[in-house]
């Protein structure tokens, strides 16, 4: 018996008054940057228990204007900008050599709040990238020495070989260079925080990026 998708769709309630309560957004108390606002509430999604909350929605687009979307790790956020990492063969990678600019999207549902991040993107110096790389996991490593991201696979049999000789030169060579590895940093135009309400009044706060300086308005929801 089939799945009625619509029927599940309409069973579903978000933020229902009777059961939700989710924090606040004062704007007035909102901190001159967005770099602070985003650290504050990440450290809060951490503290709610909010799985994953390090990942993120990266959106680029081809040479065509065509967007594509998938899901990536945040790398850190400074001064510099948001940082993520990938292969710069893989098809983000070509979208970012041809049209550097990408849009980011948190999503902490235990708090009902969004941060959307939009900029230009570069790439920073090689030796950042494997120095990044180096310091997290051996399985990092090796699926990062897999390589081949986004190319067409002949067979789950001929990953489980790439995988397995990446896992053993990962533990073997724990320095192991990546050529293609690359640390890419989005600097911020705009920064957007979105506080959900139970009661549909959604707080929206938007930094703007003015020379060196940022400008805050709210946005309706």
């Amino acid at each position: 018996m089939g799945t009625d998708l619509h029927e599940l769709l309409r069973s579903l309630r978000v933020w229902d008054p009777e059961v939700t309560s989710l924090p606040p957004l004062d704007p007035t108390t909102a901190p001159a940057t967005p770099l602070a606002l985003f650290t504050a509430w990440f450290a809060e999604a951490v503290a709610a228990g909010q799985p994953e909350p390090h990942t993120m929605s990266l959106a680029t687009s081809d040479t065509a204007g065509h967007p594509d979307v998938r899901i990536v790790m945040l790398h850190g956020a400074d001064e510099d900008g948001w940082s993520f990492a990938t292969h710069a063969t893989s098809r983000k990678g070509a979208h970012l050599a041809a049209h550097p600019h990408a849009a980011l999207a948190f999503y902490w549902p235990l708090l009902g709040r969004q941060v959307r991040v939009r900029g230009p993107v570069t790439a920073a110096p090689s030796q950042d990238a494997q120095a990044d790389l180096h310091a997290r996991s051996t399985g990092a490593l090796a699926a990062a020495l897999t390589g081949r991201q986004s190319e067409v696979l002949g067979s789950l049999e001929e990953l489980a070989s790439a995988s397995q000789a990446a896992w053993e030169r990962a533990q073997r060579e724990p320095d192991a260079p990546v050529p293609s590895w690359t640390l890419y940093r989005l600097r911020p135009d705009a920064v957007e925080f979105f506080q959900g309400d139970e009661r549909r009044q959604h707080v929206r706060v938007n930094y703007r990026r003015t020379d060196e300086t940022w400008e805050r308005e709210l946005l309706w929801p």
